[in-house]
């Protein structure tokens, strides 16, 4: 199926919103997570992944805009399900989520660690990035491209590589029809598996269609965020040639579309 031609816009998701009660917030990353994650959403990535580890030569990567942790905790699981060494994934976000991050190192010690101060993806500080590649897995898409242009920048100055990975295109079809399955899942089990607010969240998914209308509102506007191919290498033109730089996408069943972008220094 061929992506739709749509343009890119920066409509309002309620996981952004600093209006939206924090339970909401944690709501919507509780689902993401475990959609990702029942989904195998991720397993497909494990190959350019790999790829894009051995031509940086990086044994540590900085995750940006780690959010709760889902996805660095699930690539790492799937590398080793795929028999591969996953890199030691170093956590930082603006505004970091400890007790989550706490928890992902004391499930995978050997992988997973984080940076406990705030970290801005657009100026990460030299002792920091020197010597270590840089993630951005599901989460560029929350950015304007000024914000995303200067995170690219700010790799190509003073990083190994940079990997940015996205579940879906811009297409909404591509997300309905493949997340459906494990979304809905995810979205009826979370308040049994919630850590905290079970109640309230119990609330808006089981008696009210609250939850249902905020995952299918924040996953249809997701997608309409999402950069294309084009985008994304008119983003890094203006760097110069330092950098080598590659797209692609991967599959996910059922009918799942992925895309990712990677640079590493020629």
């Amino acid at each position: 199926m061929r992506a739709m031609e749509l343009p890119r816009t920066q409509a309002f998701e309620f996981n952004d919103a600093e209006w939206t009660p924090p339970f909401i917030r944690e709501m919507v990353v509780e689902t993401l997570s475990r959609t990702l994650r029942w989904g195998r959403v991720l397993s497909e990535l494990v190959e350019p992944f790999g790829r894009f580890l051995e031509q940086s030569g990086a044994p540590e990567v900085l995750d940006l805009c780690a959010g709760a942790a889902g996805p660095a905790a699930i690539l790492a699981s799937e590398l080793l399900r795929a028999g591969k060494q996953p890199p030691r994934f170093l956590l930082t976000d603006l505004y970091p989520r400890l007790e989550a991050w706490q928890r992902a190192r004391q499930q995978h010690p050997d992988w997973i660690n984080f940076v406990s101060e705030s970290v801005d993806a657009t100026r990460i500080p030299e002792a920091l990035g020197k010597g270590r590649a840089r993630t951005i897995i599901n989460a560029l898409h929350h950015f304007p491209p000024a914000t995303a242009k200067a995170m690219f920048a700010d790799a190509v100055a003073g990083s190994k590589g940079i990997f940015v990975a996205e579940a879906f295109e811009r297409n909404p079809l591509r997300f309905m029809v493949p997340m459906a399955p494990a979304g809905l899942a995810a979205l009826l089990a979370n308040p049994l598996l919630a850590r905290q607010d079970r109640l309230a969240k119990a609330a808006l998914t089981w008696f009210s269609p609250v939850a249902l209308g905020i995952g299918a509102w924040d996953g249809l506007v997701s997608t309409l965020r999402v950069y294309t191919k084009e985008d994304l290498f008119g983003m890094v033109a203006p760097l110069g040639d330092s950098f080598r730089w590659e797209y692609g996408t991967y599959s996910f069943a059922p009918f799942g579309r992925g895309t990712y972008f990677f640079g590493v220094p020629r």
